[in-house]
């Protein structure tokens, strides 16, 4: 935009400057052409009053003085067919001179100044002063130089502050997309500041509203999921206290302790939700997969599922939380034993690819995925929430890594996540 602006005045200047700059050339040339002729007729006519009264040889005299001074060639043919001056022919410029008057005769190398003396007499004489081209167009070409200058500086000038004005414009337009980019990439704090011309300032006020209305949003909704989380503490109190009143000692202390963890993911779920704006956060990926895994194959035993961990010795570090990890390889886990049937093994392998990170990858020999987008939040094809595969997805984009989805072979689902290092 800047540069556009700059090049439409420069257009719009060249035509003002040549529409000015071109007769005004024109005008020059002709008035110094029309100087030269009128310092010639000067000459020519200060001779007229000696030739009517001075005898041939003071005429003589006085046209050889002027043709040393003057600089013009000057010539008398006087009407007794003598010339006296400057070696010249009779003309046809002359001849018409002695029948009609003075004239300026126009020729190739310039122009002939004929000044008629009439009432002699013998007759008419005429003086003759030449002027060539160059004395028509002595000064000219400095002239015009001073005309080209003058209009390139004019342009350079307009150019100039042209620029300034498009910066004035661009400047604030370059700052609103640098906050609209600080707030697709999370800085809710990001502000524009109010300048440049009226338009523009009323964009950067409906900006910041747009910003402090979507952080309030936000707030409200990470709120809401607090809240929603703690309603669920009502309930699993209940849980737990029904627990405990079990007879059978050790199913008591089972199930209190699955409430128990239950209640730590609810507090985890509620800071989590309160704690986004604090950035992405980091882990030891081999720690927190051994430890899920451990979880998992408890479950898996009582399902007679066969597992198989092939997890790398840490530290793997990732640009993801502890919690977020942990609750994205719950999710796909718990989708293994939620759609597949019981005894159908899993395998989960954690190794650290080219450039850091972690390459986490969990497949079953189950039935596999029924639909063509298994990724899509909200759809199952298993009827269930469909958010389990959504939020390894989300969780692995975070960390600046990818999420791909594949059947195993023979048959069954394979989950890769490719996990980002931490600062990625």
């Amino acid at each position: 935009m800047r540069k556009r602006l700059a090049l439409l005045v420069a257009a719009a200047m060249s035509l003002v400057l040549i529409a000015f700059l071109v007769p005004m050339a024109i005008l020059l040339r002709s008035v110094t052409a029309d100087r030269a002729v009128t310092t010639a007729t000067a000459k020519a006519q200060s001779l007229t009053s000696l030739i009517a009264t001075a005898d041939a040889q003071t005429v003589q005299a006085a046209v050889d003085q002027l043709n040393a001074m003057a600089g013009y060639p000057v010539t008398v043919f006087l009407p007794d067919s003598t010339v006296v001056g400057a070696s010249s022919a009779r003309t046809p410029g002359v001849q018409l001179a002695e029948l009609q008057g003075s004239i300026i005769v126009a020729e190739a190398g310039g122009r002939e100044i004929l000044v008629a003396v009439e009432g002699l007499a013998q007759g008419t004489a005429v003086v003759r002063v030449f002027v060539s081209q160059a004395e028509l167009t002595r000064g000219l070409g400095s002239a015009w130089l001073v005309l080209a200058v003058l209009g390139l500086v004019l342009l350079a000038l307009g150019v100039v502050v042209a620029d300034r004005l498009a910066r004035s414009v661009v400047r604030p337009v370059h700052e609103l997309a640098a906050v609209s980019h600080g707030l697709a990439s999370g800085n809710l704090d990001a502000r524009a500041r109010p300048s440049g011309p009226a338009e523009v300032r009323a964009v950067a006020a409906a900006l910041n509203h747009l910003a402090a209305r979507i952080r309030e949003l936000i707030r409200q909704e990470r709120e809401a999921v607090a809240d929603i989380s703690h309603r669920l503490r009502t309930p699993l109190t209940v849980l737990r206290l029904d627990a405990e009143s079990l007879d059978d000692p050790g199913a008591a202390e089972r199930i209190t302790g699955h409430a128990e963890a239950l209640e730590r993911e609810i507090s985890a779920i509620i800071q989590q939700a309160r704690d986004r704006d604090s950035g992405p956060g980091a882990c030891d990926a081999a720690e927190v997969v051994a430890e899920r895994a451990r979880f998992w194959s408890v479950l898996a035993q009582d399902q007679d599922r066969h597992s198989t961990m092939d997890i790398v010795p840490g530290p793997v570090p990732v640009a993801v939380g502890r919690t977020e990890l942990a609750a994205c390889l719950d999710a796909l886990l718990g989708n293994i034993f939620a759609h597949t049937p019981e005894s159908t093994s899993y395998a989960i392998r954690l190794s650290v690819p080219a450039g850091g990170g972690a390459l986490l990858v969990v497949e079953d020999t189950g039935p596999g995925f029924t639909v063509d987008a298994p990724v899509s939040r909200g759809t199952s094809g298993a009827g269930s929430t469909g958010l389990g595969l959504d939020i390894a997805r989300r969780t692995a984009r975070a960390s600046g890594g990818t999420f791909t989805v594949a059947q195993a072979h023979p048959h069954g689902a394979r989950i890769v996540l490719k996990l980002g290092p931490p600062g990625s």
